[in-house]
């Protein structure tokens, strides 16, 4: 007989820790599914980085297909908006990255560039559009950005966008979820071996 044989078995805490620790060993179950997501994800867009230039798409994209980390060149007609985000120069130093909005032609999504980086949110006014070239990345307003290989008047140029930055910590978190639960049924198991032993005529669960 086991030395947990003899003592009462709480029937609720058993329960809870039963669907937590089924949770978290869920839980690390889909974070290694969505680790081989991104790893596929990763060499798709690998391939890419390493594919002829095309043209900047100006017609709507279904999102699965957007061309990112692909090069790619346009043109800005005109720039109908600017606003400034999070980047770094190609020094890795943090800054702004400036983007412009831009009129392509048409009834498309248009265009938005990357024309460089500084450390003044307010710089980069003086870029009218023109031909650009560069690298797609992700963009968080318009799905995709071109990050141009040169830099408007006044600014640096940005950091292209690279696979090697893409985030890819599933396989660890599959392993903290799987160590929580262990853990867990671990700390539940001390704590049975602490209860009074069960009386004779007393039922195993209560």
């Amino acid at each position: 007989m086991s030395a947990l044989a003899p003592r009462r078995l709480p029937l609720v805490p058993t329960i809870v820790v039963g669907l937590a620790v089924a949770t978290m060993i869920w839980l690390g179950i889909w974070q290694l599914q969505r680790a081989q997501w991104k790893e596929a994800l990763i060499a798709r867009y690998a391939q890419a980085s390493k594919l002829p230039p095309i043209a900047f798409p100006t017609i709507p994209t279904d999102s699965k297909n957007l061309p990112l980390y692909r090069y790619a060149t346009g043109n800005c007609l005109e720039v109908v908006g600017r606003r400034t985000v999070a980047g770094t120069n190609k020094g890795g130093e943090p800054g702004f990255a400036h983007v412009a909005d831009c009129r392509t032609g048409g009834e498309g999504p248009g265009m938005a560039v990357v024309i460089g980086w500084s450390k003044n949110p307010t710089a980069g006014a003086s870029w009218k559009g023109g031909p650009v070239s560069g690298i797609i990345g992700p963009d968080a307003v318009s799905r995709m950005h071109l990050v141009a290989d040169g830099a408007s008047a006044g600014l640096e140029p940005a950091a292209p966008p690279s696979v090697t930055s893409i985030p890819n910590n599933h396989r660890s978190y599959a392993v903290q979820w799987f160590l929580f639960a262990g853990v867990a049924l671990v700390i539940y198991l001390i704590a049975l071996r602490r209860l009074p032993p069960r009386k004779p005529d007393e039922p195993a669960a209560s």
